[in-house]
């Protein structure tokens, strides 16, 4: 991971050890440690990887006890590179890592701010400087070893962290000689962030945290007058059946309002902008729905629709899907889940012309958004099937009912796949477009 310098350490704001100033004890000495790393991507983000990685670690050569210090983490050289799915937006990596402090002194947490440039698809990581204070209580050769860190990325449909680990024993790094000060006992460590200590986008809605690529539970919504229930972004990995070979994952989000009437109306997102397409769609050529599934307390699925591309896009522009919108009418009473379930797009090449129906269905999921219900007249029950509340039509005069019985849409599109495009983070294979337009 090649990283950014910085010019000079900011001061932390937060000890763990309390309130202190920092203590430019002596100049600042940098020391490299390359090591081989396990790096364990979020859920639905693939196998886990195994690479090398250079941490450059600066600390003061000399102090006493009693001094706190800055000490600092800069990536020279990455472990892996971006993925070849999606451009990392600028701004959006923050790294936290846990330095190793000799003779017993345990760790110190080290935090980046957010600040990258954008990294292109398959580009090396870069993340900026991790830094943290440590508090020296013990006099000797003190060591300060890399060790474990983190990397959380945030786009706008959610945060996904990325935990790394050393594989095997980790030589080198800085060494700090503290001499005796009046001090006794051990090193004590000491760290906070200079941007902001949350790795995960932690969010506290309704009484219980959400954390995004890492928990493994919902927002509780349905308490004290709350109306607003963000879901956290999970992994979905989608089987189309041979129409697209592999299957597709895309991170899903379902987040919820409450209505008047007691009611949620669901926004339901997915990867945005993703991929450029690979020719001239017209406007109209895309509309996706979803059906969520629901659990605990109630059961059977809503289902959510988006509008169709309202203009043309252009030769090699981004493709994004539509946010899909529909209502869950509760029919139990009780904290009920709500997780991403099938996929399906249509695709109208044509005005007029028959859509080809694409469904996907979800082999691999998870809880989006949990909500405290109260039981509706008419509401959900437990459907075993179909839509517990109708979606929305959007802007564009609504969305057909399609499903995975339309078969001869599915194999006519098998029949002649090819062209790859990329959809709400993930690839899709369809029809030609010239040879579909031919056949319509």
């Amino acid at each position: 991971m090649k990283t950014q310098r910085r010019a000079s350490a900011a001061l932390v704001a937060l000890l763990l050890s309390g309130a202190g100033v920092a203590v430019a004890a002596s100049p600042a000495q940098a020391a490299e440690a390359t090591f081989k790393v396990k790096c364990v991507p979020p859920a639905g983000g693939g196998d886990p990887v195994e690479g090398e990685t250079t941490a450059k670690i600066t600390a003061p050569a000399s102090a006493k006890v009693g001094d706190e210090v800055d000490v600092s983490w800069e990536t020279v050289k990455p472990a892996s590179n971006n993925t070849d799915l999606m451009v990392i937006p600028k701004d959006s990596v923050q790294p936290t890592g846990w330095l190793t402090v000799g003779g017993g002194g345990g760790e110190v947490k080290v935090v980046g701010e957010k600040k990258n440039p954008e990294i292109p698809k398959k580009a090396p990581m870069v993340m900026s400087t991790m830094k943290g204070k440590l508090k020296l209580t013990k006099a000797g050769k003190i060591t300060v070893t890399p060790g474990k860190y983190e990397v959380a990325v945030t786009f706008s449909f959610g945060t996904f962290v990325t935990k790394c680990a050393p594989v095997g024993e980790v030589k080198g790094g800085a060494v700090i000689d503290v001499t005796d000060g009046g001090g006794t006992g051990g090193t004590t460590t000491g760290g906070t962030t200079t941007g902001g200590t949350t790795t995960g986008g932690s969010t506290t809605t309704g009484g219980s945290t959400t954390t995004s690529g890492g928990s493994t539970g919902g927002s509780t919504g349905g308490s004290g007058g709350q109306t607003d229930f963000p879901g956290k972004a999970v992994e979905v990995a989608y089987d189309c059946g041979a129409v697209v070979p592999g299957g597709i994952k895309t991170p899903v989000t379902v987040n919820a309002k409450k209505n008047a009437s007691g009611a949620f109306d669901l926004t339901v997102k997915t990867a945005k902008g993703a991929m450029a397409a690979p020719m001239a769609l017209p406007a109209g050529a895309l509309k996706p729905s979803m059906d969520i599934k629901l659990g605990g307390a109630d059961s059977g699925t809503v289902k959510v629709t988006g509008p169709a591309n309202a203009e043309p896009i252009p030769d090699k522009a981004p493709v994004s899907l539509s946010d899909m919108t529909g209502t869950y009418k509760p029919g139990k009473s009780g904290k009920v889940t709500l997780s991403p379930d099938q996929l399906t797009i249509d695709v109208t090449m044509a005005p007029g012309s028959t859509p080809i129906n694409v469904p996907c269905k979800a082999s691999s999921s998870g809880v989006s958004l949990e909500l405290d219900t109260t039981a509706q007249p008419g509401g959900s029950g437990s459907t075993s099937s179909g839509s517990a509340a109708s979606g929305s039509s959007g802007t564009s005069g609504g969305l057909a009912e399609t499903g995975a019985d339309d078969d001869g849409g599915l194999k006519a599109l098998a029949l002649v796949a090819g062209t790859v495009i990329l959809l709400g983070g993930a690839v899709f294979t369809f029809t030609p477009w010239r040879r579909l337009r031919g056949t319509r």
